[in-house]
């Protein structure tokens, strides 16, 4: 075997051997962290694992007030089950799992050390998936209600954009408070979280007597 290709194995296996002993640290450090987390009282531990559902709810009920106003600017009536379950679901869904991809799992793996960066981080997810996507996402759903009941006039196709821009102006005004809201909550959420952990992190290891 050429002397390349064998430097070439026995890099790989370098390579593939500091991976396991990052991989292994990376699982020791979390195993740490939530061991520490678990000596926290029952509802700093609570906020700190599932504070993500706190956004997903807002999300959903930001979500059913959107639609809400969507209805009565289009006239739908009909189908409000039909609307209302994914304007629930859908929002709920998607803040949550992007609040603990974003923030919750960086946060406990130690990849998310910054209390501004948490902070800008949390706010900003509150903002974009539990503020304006929820609003955003009302508009297929009670237009395509509205198309299918004849409850509105809707344009032609080269009026499309224009005509969902002035029917979406004074929804977006009504819901600027929610959506200011959720971005403030988020925030704050995520500030007091980096604060649990840290005080999670202070505490002596289970078993260990503090001297």
């Amino acid at each position: 075997m050429p002397r390349s290709e064998i430097a070439g194995s026995s890099g790989s296996k370098m390579e593939n051997h500091e991976l396991d002993d990052t991989i292994k640290e990376n699982l020791k450090t979390l195993n740490i962290v939530t061991r520490k987390i678990n000596q926290l009282p029952e509802a700093e531990k609570y906020l700190l694992e599932h504070g993500s559902t706190y956004v997903g709810l807002n999300a959903a009920l930001c979500g059913l007030i959107a639609n809400s106003l969507f209805r009565r600017v289009l006239n739908v009536t009909q189908g409000r089950l039909a609307a209302s379950l994914p304007m629930a679901v859908i929002p709920f869904l998607t803040a949550q799992i992007s609040y603990k991809g974003f923030v919750s799992l960086p946060l406990s793996t130690g990849n998310l050390s910054c209390e501004t960066c948490t902070v800008t981080r949390s706010g900003l997810v509150g903002l974009i998936f539990s503020g304006l996507y929820p609003v955003i996402l009302a508009i297929p759903v009670n237009g395509g209600l509205a198309a299918r009941y004849n409850t509105a006039l809707l344009p032609e196709k080269g009026n499309i954009l224009t005509y969902w821009i002035r029917i979406s102006k004074p929804v977006f005004r009504k819901m600027l408070f929610p959506i200011l809201l959720q971005t403030v909550f988020a925030a704050y959420l995520g500030s007091r979280q980096y604060k649990l952990l840290i005080k999670a992190l202070q505490l002596p290891e289970p078993g260990l007597e503090t001297p």
